[in-house]
């Protein structure tokens, strides 16, 4: 036989009819309904106050909240977020402690983010998993401490314009304060068209003290040490290059956030020119150093944590030569990027044409190449090409014997 199904609210009226009818005590009609003389006394309570209608169940909600937020918190975030619809809870309260002097009455994110899902206007989305950086050898990286001590150097991915060119962004920014120095629609990856926009850079902002980049065109080659004519470039600045393990666009990782937030809030078809798209990229690089807060910043914006380099640009025409330690043999590269050792030509890169190379004997049949600092590849009489990478890979020369005492320019080869 089936249980028979009773609501809450019919055994509350039988209950109420029972005690009004008076043949039963009270003490054992509340027993018999498993309820405790103080449950009975309420509903017969208001029974006699409501009839009928006094049976239903109350809301349990308070008269009152003392530590609700005010309604007002709930239009500004909401106003807010319309306005910046990319931004998230965190983000939207630095902003409004911005515009209220009384910080403290600011809600907090969370109850922020609550207003936001209530207004439909936060979606989830599926969690990522943790990517582990073991075997990237992030070790090897400098870690940016203060402004200007690593740019990151990189172009976004391409797309076409509405007149059917490619944009191709080259964007530049410093790791320490996440201030975008740079931010250029250009139409190709190449020397020629990123040399003039370094250029600009350098004398608008200084000179950093490491550029940080990945293994592609026109930042590294497939040369020697992995240089191409920027990169040599850079270290005839004084600037040290750091080169990204390939494959692992994550030792980047704040550049390429950069770029995620450049996507999303760019986002839209393209307008019909490059003109057009560059008017963009200024307007968005404005907002994006003036305006957005960022968690790594302790949601400061990075125009107020950014200051020029104290390191100015000077032209190469106006440094001095690489210098070398005493023993060592300097050689300029020739035109074809070949020089001569042993009375032999051995080739060294395109992209040392015109530099002087230092050569560490090391051996009596061998020696180490060097550029400025950095090991390019050891030079050894029986290889084909009498060019290969040394065994321990490439180091830089030891900072003590760098010291001006001990550096001379060393003979040089005939051209």
């Amino acid at each position: 036989m089936p249980w028979k199904e009773v609501l809450p609210m019919e055994q509350r009226v039988n209950f109420v009819l029972e005690v009004k009818g008076g043949e039963e005590n009270f003490s054992r009609l509340c027993r018999r309904y498993a309820i405790s003389r103080k449950t009975g006394y309420k509903w017969w309570t208001r029974f006699c106050e409501r009839g009928l209608e006094g049976m239903r169940e109350r809301s349990s909600r308070p008269w009152h909240s003392p530590r609700r937020s005010a309604a007002k918190w709930n239009r500004a975030v909401i106003k807010l977020r319309e306005r910046y619809p990319w931004w998230g809870a965190k983000k939207l309260r630095a902003k409004l402690r911005e515009r209220y002097e009384r910080a403290a009455a600011v809600p907090a994110a969370s109850t922020l983010e609550a207003m936001l899902v209530r207004a439909g206007l936060v979606r989830s989305r599926r969690r990522r998993r943790p990517h582990s950086e073991a075997g990237t050898e992030r070790g090897q990286l400098s870690v940016a401490s203060k402004a200007n001590e690593v740019w990151a150097v990189d172009f976004k991915g391409w797309f076409k314009t509405g007149d059917g060119k490619r944009c191709q962004p080259l964007t530049i920014s410093d790791l320490a304060t996440r201030y975008v120095l740079c931010c250029r629609a250009l139409e190709e990856q190449s020397f020629g068209r990123v040399y003039p926009i370094m250029t600009r850079v350098f004398k608008l902002y200084g000179l950093p003290r490491i550029i940080r980049v990945d293994n592609g065109s026109p930042f590294a080659s497939g040369g020697v040490g992995g240089l191409s004519r920027l990169s040599v470039w850079w270290m005839r600045l004084g600037i040290r290059v750091e080169f990204i393990t390939p494959g692992n666009p994550q030792q980047n990782g704040s550049h390429e956030r950069m770029h995620r937030t450049l996507k999303l809030e760019d986002a839209g078809a393209p307008p019909y020119n490059a003109r057009q798209q560059q008017r963009r990229f200024d307007v968005w690089r404005r907002r994006f150093n003036t305006q957005r807060p960022h968690e790594a910043l302790g949601q400061e914006r990075p125009a107020k944590l950014y200051q020029r380099s104290a390191r100015a640009y000077r032209d190469t025409k106006e440094l001095p030569s690489p210098r070398y330690p005493l023993g060592w043999s300097v050689r300029r590269v020739r035109s074809n990027g070949e020089i001569k050792w042993h009375g032999r030509k051995r080739f060294i890169g395109e992209a040392l044409i015109g530099q002087l190379i230092g050569l560490k004997p090391v051996q009596a049949d061998r020696c180490e190449v060097y550029f400025m600092s950095r090991l390019l590849r050891a030079l050894h009489p029986a290889e084909a090409d009498f060019c290969r990478t040394p065994a321990y890979g490439l180091r830089p020369a030891k900072s003590a014997q760098w010291s001006n005492k001990k550096c001379h320019l060393g003979p040089r080869s005939k051209v």
